[in-house]
Formats: C-alpha cells, structure tokens, sequence
C-alpha cells in the first residue's frame, strides 16, 4: 500500500508541477510584504490633514470611492489610476519597481495572469492531497541523504504546510467564520474625506492600507500592533470587524514581523519540497536508463 501511495504522491505532484512552481513561487514573493509594510511604519508620519489636503487637490470633485496607501513606497492611491507621492505630494508615473513586483505577483498568485484561479484553486486541493498521502506513506526515516531531508522537513512543518493552502481554499469560498456580515448604515454614504477625518481622529495613518467603500459601507484596513485590522467606519466613528482568520493567516499579517516570517519558512519548504521531490525522481529515473543500458550492452 505504501509503494501505491508513493507512486500516486510522485504522479499528482508531477502533473501539477508547473503552476505550484508559480503558486509556491509567488507566495514566497507576497510573504514578505507584511515585513515590509510592518517595517516601513513610520508612526504619526502620515496625518489626516495631510491626506485631506492630497485628496483636496488631486481629487477636488470628491469622485473617488478607494484610498490606498502602500507604506514600503510613500505612495497613496487615489481611486484606481492617480498615485501621488506622499512627500512631494505630487504624482508619479506610476508604481515602483518593487510595487508593482508585488502586484504582478498578486495576480500571478491567483489567476496564473490568465485567469486561470481554478487551477490555482484546484493546485490548493493538490498540495492537502499530497500532505495526506504523505502522511499515509507512514512515519519517515530521517537521514542526512536529499529524500530523507524532504521527508524531514515535509513532517517537522506538516501543520503549517497544510494551513496554507487550506486557508487559500477557504478564502476561495467566501469562509471566514466571522459570522452574517453587519447591515449596512442607515446614513447617507460617506465621502473618502470626510471618512479620512473620522478614521484619523481615532488611528494612526501612518499604518492605514486602505480605506474604499464596499456593499453601502465605508471600510478601512489599519496596521495595529503588527495585525491588518478591518474597521467599519460611519459617522459615529470606526467600528472593528470580526477578525477574518482564514485571510489573516494566509496573508501572514497578524503578528507583523513574525508572522511574515512564518509564511516565508512555509512558502520556501513547500517548493524546496516541489524541487526536491521532481530531483529524486528524475534521478530515480536517470538511474534506470542507465542499468538498461548496461543491460543491454
């Protein structure tokens, strides 16, 4: 039964070795922005006053329903197109090379760049299929050879490495576990500024996200003590959501630094696993040409 197992945990991982090289690949890419973003934070360095007046004078018609902030490049986003450069307060031609790094890896993270997130979702599926037949192939040896550190490693990250993609997949399904979502205010929408001057009164900007409207509500996503939090911002002042779990561990933004690094460690063992496991292989393989030659001969 073991050998049967081994033999479907070679073929599985093989057949969906190429798009978990760019899933594996670009998520050790994205477990580094939240140490960015963590260490970027320069705390009262950005001000409610600061962006009201940016938005004043790039957004003067008040169109604008999105501000994002991206910390690690001085930069504020208004709506989907201007980026303004906080300290000059002037525009850019666009994003920096590291940003827009991090963007493309977003998208290659969850659409291949092709639309293509069935198979990212189904490549998910994958990497729970192979732990659980890993895990069915028994307890390993553990041996200072290239199989023997994959095993190895494979079961001293085991709880890790199944989390993962498991919260990939819930985040795929809309599961959050936090509950029938609040109703929306029974207040006319908030302007972006006017939801500036709320959310600053109360938080620290330096560590703002974003702030957009969604579904009728105003939301804002502050760094606080390491963790992304979502906060529902009205009238009446911000109001924090349920923490959603499932995005936070998976993100690897709710204890700053050391969650960041969490997802890294993961991130690079799950593709040290992919390379090392098509290296055996192939060497099994390259093995066995050989023997037939001699055979032959």
């Amino acid at each position: 039964m073991k050998a049967w197992f081994l033999r479907l945990h070679r073929w599985v991982a093989l057949i969906f070795a190429l798009p978990l090289v760019f899933v594996l690949g670009t998520a050790a890419v994205l477990s580094f922005e939240p140490w960015l973003v963590t260490s970027a934070i320069k705390p009262g360095s950005l001000t409610a006053d600061k962006v009201s007046a940016l938005l004043a004078q790039h957004d003067p018609a008040g169109k604008a329903t999105r501000l994002s902030h991206r910390v690690y490049d001085g930069t504020l986003q208004i709506g989907r197109g201007t980026i303004i450069d906080v300290a000059s307060g002037q525009p850019t031609a666009g994003p920096s090379a590291l940003a827009a790094t991090m963007r493309t890896a977003r998208r290659m993270h969850e659409t291949l760049l092709l639309d293509l997130g069935w198979l990212v979702l189904a490549s998910s599926f994958v990497m729970i299929g192979l732990a659980v037949l890993g895990v069915a192939m028994g307890w390993p040896r553990f041996a200072n050879t290239l199989g023997g550190w994959h095993s190895g490693a494979a079961w001293v990250l085991l709880p890790l490495l199944v989390l993962s993609p498991l919260t990939g997949i819930l985040m795929a399904y809309h599961i959050s576990f936090t509950g029938p979502r609040a109703p929306a205010p029974k207040e006319p929408p908030l302007k972006l500024a006017e939801a500036v001057r709320i959310v600053g009164a109360k938080h620290d900007l330096s560590g703002l996200i974003w702030l957009r409207a969604r579904r009728g509500r105003m939301l804002a996503r502050i760094v606080e003590g390491g963790e992304w939090r979502v906060y529902t911002v009205s009238r009446a002042g911000t109001t924090p959501t349920a923490r959603n779990w499932p995005r936070l561990w998976h993100e690897g933004n709710f204890a700053g630094m050391w969650s960041s690094l969490m997802n890294i460690v993961t991130s690079i063992t799950m593709l040290g696993l992919l390379i090392t496991g098509i290296w055996i292989w192939a060497r099994r393989r390259m093995r066995l040409a050989a023997r037939r030659r001699l055979q032959v001969v």
